[in-house]
């Protein structure tokens, strides 16, 4: 008797069903188990495609790491144009609206998926660190068309506002702050460097 239905990108499959159990229970709702019974598949159809519930965890989160690269290009490409708060404001909305907040706390509550992911992340929190990155790269191109002082110091500019975008979205339980209270906060950490 089949204990599932077929699942055409199991891996995929995988990956939303453990967004949507992290984003709704949180890191310590998070378990093989959920995971499946929300992808509506055996337990076993996690276990063949990853070693362990933490193999699958560490490739979770360096999945949605390399989304960023699209995100990251997007970003540079508007360099030069529009305003850099809005800029800024947008991706912050968009990297901490998802679920990204979710996946830090379940970094900083698994030890071993933090062991497993300092071998790619060796400092800093995994997803924050290369979203810092993403943002240090945006900043430097507009520091090159002198829309930035050309004093900023964006290598302390980024993580700002990275640390400033996870204060704004850190409750995820209540709702997502205004667009105009992230841009604010953008505005601000830039105030200098404008």
């Amino acid at each position: 008797m089949p204990t599932g239905v077929a699942l055409r990108d199991a891996r995929e499959q995988l990956f939303e069903a453990a967004e949507r159990v992290l984003l709704r229970a949180g890191p310590s709702g998070l378990t093989s188990r959920a995971v499946t019974t929300e992808a509506g598949c055996a337990k076993g159809v996690l276990h063949r495609h990853f070693s362990d519930f933490d193999a699958f965890l560490a490739e979770l989160v360096r999945d949605r790491i390399a989304r960023l690269d699209a995100r990251s290009a997007a970003l540079r490409e508007s360099a030069g144009t529009g305003a850099v708060a809005d800029h800024l404001a947008d991706a912050l909305t968009d990297l901490f609206g998802s679920v990204a907040v979710a996946i830090v706390g379940l970094v900083t509550s698994r030890d071993e998926l933090r062991a497993r992911l300092r071998r790619t992340t060796p400092t800093g929190v995994p997803l924050l660190t290369e979203a810092t990155a993403v943002i240090a790269s945006y900043l430097t191109a507009e520091r090159a068309l002198g829309r930035l002082a050309a004093d900023a110091d964006v290598d302390a500019l980024a993580p700002l506002l990275i640390g400033a975008g996870h204060m704004l979205f850190a409750d995820r339980t209540g709702p997502p702050p205004e667009r105009e209270a992230v841009r604010k906060v953008v505005a601000a950490t830039l105030a200098g460097a404008a």
